[in-house]
């Protein structure tokens, strides 16, 4: 018995076929170097390695008699963190669509800056350096910016995916991308104008709204749900009135009003204000 032999290696002339092989495949990789590696693998990309775009429909808008602002948005994702951004200092950003986050931070500091809603929209965007142009090209992006005052601006890039689109309304402003239809973001616009109460409540119906007119086209599975007011929330030194946030159901309308509708009715009972704050 070989033992090195039996345990390590095959027959001879397997082992010659093997190391001709090894021989040849060095001479080619001279030859071709690292580029043919490197084709390969671009090639062997495909559109099912990318991410799929974030198909949302979102509202922001702002009260005037409370002077609370803030946003609501549903999504076909498992969870909808980073495309809502509020600040009581500021107002709200949505970001949505080919999603780049740091649009909403950006849109923050930029309306801390004095920058009205329509000139940040036009800046972000211009100062985007669209790094991933063949795969997540800024010309997907869609966003909404807020002020402090109710006033408010939509963009919705090219190429998001249809349909995709944007409607301001009074104090308010609907957007959205892969979408059944225009009726989408109308009926938002309409629910929010016209259903009174809380600032919460006007937010779930334009959702409901939405959706009744089709919403996204690929369905439901999260939604969340923003409002601020500097000093306004529980405890003190607090600037969020509510934050909820409802990830991962067949169903996210059901449980989200459920949560703003048991808050409507036990807010304001401990709130803690400083001596001589309203």
């Amino acid at each position: 018995m070989t033992k090195g032999l039996g345990a390590w290696g095959p027959p001879t002339r397997l082992r010659a076929t093997a190391w001709q092989a090894l021989g040849l495949g060095i001479v080619l990789a001279l030859f071709t170097g690292p580029g043919l590696a490197q084709q390969q693998i671009k090639d062997s990309h495909s559109a099912a390695d990318d991410p799929p775009p974030v198909a949302t429909f979102s509202i922001l808008g702002y009260d005037p008699e409370t002077g609370e602002v803030g946003g609501a948005v549903q999504s076909r994702v498992f969870t909808l963190t980073g495309v809502l951004t509020a600040d009581a200092d500021a107002g709200v950003v949505a970001t949505q669509a080919i999603v780049d986050v740091s649009y909403g931070p950006k849109g923050i500091a930029l309306l801390k800056q004095g920058m009205t809603p329509d000139a940040i929209i036009k800046k972000i965007w211009a100062d985007d350096p669209d790094p991933v142009p063949d795969r997540w090209t800024k010309q997907g992006r869609q966003f909404a910016v807020m002020n402090l005052k109710g006033e408010v601006a939509t963009f919705t890039g090219p190429k998001a995916t249809e349909w995709a689109g944007g409607k301001v309304g009074k104090y308010c402003a609907a957007q959205g991308n892969i979408l059944a239809g225009p009726a989408v973001v109308d009926n938002m616009i309409k629910a929010f104008e016209e259903t009174k109460g809380h600032l919460s409540m006007r937010f779930m119906a334009a959702l409901e709204a939405g959706q009744a007119a089709g919403g996204d086209k690929r369905g439901m599975q999260a939604a969340s749900m923003v409002i601020v007011k500097k000093g306004a929330g529980n405890w003190l030194n607090n600037d969020t009135v509510l934050r909820f946030q409802v990830d991962d159901q067949e169903n996210p309308y059901k449980e989200l009003r459920r949560v703003v509708e048991n808050w409507n009715k036990s807010r304001g009972r401990n709130p803690v204000k400083p001596t001589g704050q309203q």
